[in-house]
């Protein structure tokens, strides 16, 4: 075998389409553009226009904010947090928190913190350290023997303490 022998398998390679060569490349003339007109041009091409007609999404009426303070809780159930301590993945003598629940892979990010939901039976006698907790979740955690501490939300960096 040499250097010059060595070549790509057959069609792995598609060569580019050269457009605006010629009547006989199949892509000649217009270019695959179509006739004249604004969208034979480039650079232009109006969204939502209608032909001066007031567009659809400017004819329905405006709905809802946007509240800029609003905080993203990573969310967990009880019943997902019995399921790993009987996996033996999560340690029940563990303070359950943002950072334990990540490192056991029962939450992907922490995101501004945790809350926990009362779906689920509890077993183990667990110390939840979480931002936010349902009622349902808090009386299960007491009755199997545990405690919940609500932390306050995360500040952001740029507030003034």
């Amino acid at each position: 075998m040499k250097l010059s022998d060595i070549a790509d398998n057959a069609g792995s390679r598609k060569k580019r389409m050269r457009i605006g060569r010629g009547i006989g490349s199949g892509k000649g003339k217009t270019g695959g553009r179509g006739g004249k007109g604004q969208t034979a041009r480039s650079g232009v091409r109006i969204k939502g226009f209608e032909g001066g007609q007031m567009p659809l999404h400017r004819r329905l009426p405006k709905r809802g904010f946007n509240n800029i303070f609003r905080l993203e809780f990573a969310e967990i159930n009880l019943d997902r947090i019995q399921a790993a301590i009987d996996a033996k993945t999560f340690d029940a003598k563990d303070t359950v928190n943002a950072e334990s629940l990540v490192k056991s892979g029962l939450v992907r990010r922490a995101k501004d913190g945790v809350r926990l939901l009362g779906r689920g039976e509890l077993k183990a006698k667990l110390t939840v350290e979480v931002h936010g907790a349902s009622k349902s979740a808090i009386a299960a955690v007491e009755k199997a023997g545990g405690t919940v501490k609500i932390l306050a939300p995360k500040k952001d960096e740029g507030e003034a303490a």
